[in-house]
């Protein structure tokens, strides 16, 4: 692929972006033929711990290899038909020609620096992501041959589980338009569990928290119905489903986004003194679907922070006085920030790129007469399943503003003159 400079490269960046996955993966070919996949996910209380089984059925060998890197999984006693290779915190599986079974075993609690636990499972309830027990995998495939995913629960007798997918049927299924391998993804809460579902802006939604925590589901439901309508006419895509998972503690007092799904502590305020809220930041987060690329968190959580407070000004969930007092506030902590690029988007840091995109806004909305805004260049950047780069940022702004964006000049950004980025970036 021959990328030129100019209003195409934008859209060679993200064509580019699949260039470095399994042909398995990136193949967009005439679809051959298809395998099953199913997972069988079930908790051990007693012992924190999480038994998972993922069989394939197949009918000549479609799936050839399924290999992947243990991380912070923790994963033990793993047992395979067909041939099974664990070395260098690596596992490498081959299933017969007609498939097999890969069974594994996972203790998913994991203390989040001394704040608390971002996953956790004890004999009550337990709140983790896919992730967390199932390890992302690399696959060999027959050209063109695609996964048919789906799992399954098995609970103790007063348990039920909620994740991001549908429970209308017993074996859920299972999809990622982005990849022919599926595998489950997002925010798992399990135990005596007390759920609110609603439909909101065309979005379902489940909240769903361990019996017996304060979780305020319906204050939730009530700041989504002012919020969520105005987010999902900014995306391109509105957000489908939207499970959201809630405890108190031992867990992380904070919130976590994932695919499909949030975690919020249920002592988080839902809006806070300063007007922001973590529920919609997260949410936002969901929505937008975006992920930065190295020294460029900023602009993910830049964002995010921004439009939670521009929903809540535009939902009426704050006035337009509160929403100015909360920009002054902002503009008052950014002072505080040495750096916009950086390795970690901190406090500060975030304050300083919510006010970059104010600025921004007003320069896209000056420059169009009104035409434009900020949110064409968030419908623009969403979903792409491109790492954002300051580049891209740019490249966006100009398309926008048919010329380069002041906002965005080096000058104006402290740090991302000296910042050395990642070659492409």
């Amino acid at each position: 692929m021959n990328c030129i400079s100019g209003s195409t490269l934008l859209t060679c960046l993200f064509a580019c972006a699949a260039c470095g996955a399994p042909a398995s993966e990136t193949d967009t070919g005439k679809t051959t033929s298809s395998y099953s996949v199913h997972y069988t996910i079930t908790p051990d209380s007693s012992d924190g711990s999480v038994a998972i089984e993922m069989a394939v059925e197949q009918t000549r060998g479609q799936l050839r290899e399924v290999s992947f890197e243990l991380g912070r999984t923790g994963s033990s006693d793993f047992t395979a038909d067909g041939w099974l290779d664990i070395r260098d915190n690596g596992v490498t599986w081959q299933p017969g020609r007609k498939g097999g079974s890969l069974r594994w075993r996972v203790r998913p609690s994991h203390r989040r620096g001394n704040n608390g636990y971002d996953a956790w499972l004890n004999e009550k309830w337990g709140i983790f992501r896919a992730e967390d027990i199932i390890p992302r995998a690399r696959t060999r495939t027959l050209k063109g041959a695609i996964s048919k995913t789906t799992m399954t629960f098995e609970l103790p007798g007063d348990w039920s589980a909620v994740s991001e997918y549908s429970t209308i049927n017993t074996r859920i299924k299972v999809t990622n338009p982005a990849r022919r391998f599926d595998q489950p993804r997002g925010w798992i809460v399990m135990g005596d569990l007390g759920i609110r579902r609603e439909t909101i802006a065309g979005t379902r939604i489940a909240i769903a928290a361990p019996q017996g925590e304060t979780v305020r589901r319906m204050d939730m439901l009530a700041l989504l119905n002012w919020t969520l309508p105005e987010l999902n006419a900014v995306v391109p895509t509105p957000i489908r489903r939207l499970t959201i998972v809630s405890a108190g503690d031992p867990m992380w007092r904070g919130g976590l986004s994932a695919p499909g799904s949030i975690f919020i502590h249920s002592e988080r305020p839902l809006i806070s003194e300063n007007a922001t809220s973590t529920l919609v930041h997260e949410v936002v987060h969901v929505a937008f679907d975006l992920m930065a690329d190295e020294g460029f968190d900023w602009i993910v959580e830049g964002l995010a922070e921004y439009y939670s407070l521009e929903l809540l000004q535009r939902g009426g969930a704050i006035t337009t006085r509160r929403y100015n007092r909360a920009l002054e506030k902002q503009t008052a902590w950014a002072r505080e920030a040495a750096s916009l690029c950086a390795a970690d988007s901190t406090g500060a840091t975030t304050a300083l790129a919510v006010i970059t995109f104010r600025t921004l806004d007003k320069e896209i909305r000056n420059k169009s007469k009104g035409a434009s805004s900020l949110d064409e260049l968030v419908a623009r950047m969403s979903g792409t399943g491109t790492k954002i780069t300051l580049r891209i940022l740019r490249e966006l702004a100009s398309e926008i503003l048919d010329g380069p964006s002041d906002s965005l000049h080096t000058d104006n950004l402290p740090g991302c003159r000296s910042f050395a980025p990642p070659a492409g970036a």
